[in-house]
């Protein structure tokens, strides 16, 4: 069973930096695609970036383009979301979520069987 752990969130001022980590265990990354969500304090959580098992493919929400980016190294079963730039509107929970096979509509949540458990960015001053 596929399991993730979300790490990296905290409080940052506006224009800060965060990175944040999804660790797995027990099974291999090499053939899942990695998505990190956020859910804002009210709102709906939203899909930020994808990146495919092999790092090849990368999607990002357009709110977050050029100030985000997502990597991945399978050799230490981690995914990793750079958080450039930040802004009080990307404060919420984070979380990473895998799925089996090629990416198709990255951002559907219901695509998604293995979800971290969250982690909280705050972006204050």
């Amino acid at each position: 069973q596929l399991q993730l752990v979300d790490s990296g969130g905290g409080l940052v001022q506006p224009g800060g930096s965060l990175r944040l980590s999804c660790t797995a265990s027990g099974k291999t990354l090499n053939y899942i695609s990695i998505t990190w969500f956020r859910q804002a304090p009210g709102k709906e959580r939203e899909g930020v970036s994808c990146i495919s098992s092999r790092g090849g493919v990368t999607y990002y929400a357009d709110s977050v383009k050029g100030r985000f980016t997502i990597a991945r190294d399978n050799a230490k079963g981690t995914a990793y979301l750079q958080m450039n730039y930040l802004r009080p509107e990307d404060t919420g929970v984070y979380y990473c979520a895998a799925r089996w096979g090629p990416i198709t509509d990255w951002d559907r949540q219901d695509y998604y069987a293995y979800w971290g458990q969250g982690t909280q960015v705050t972006v204050s001053s």
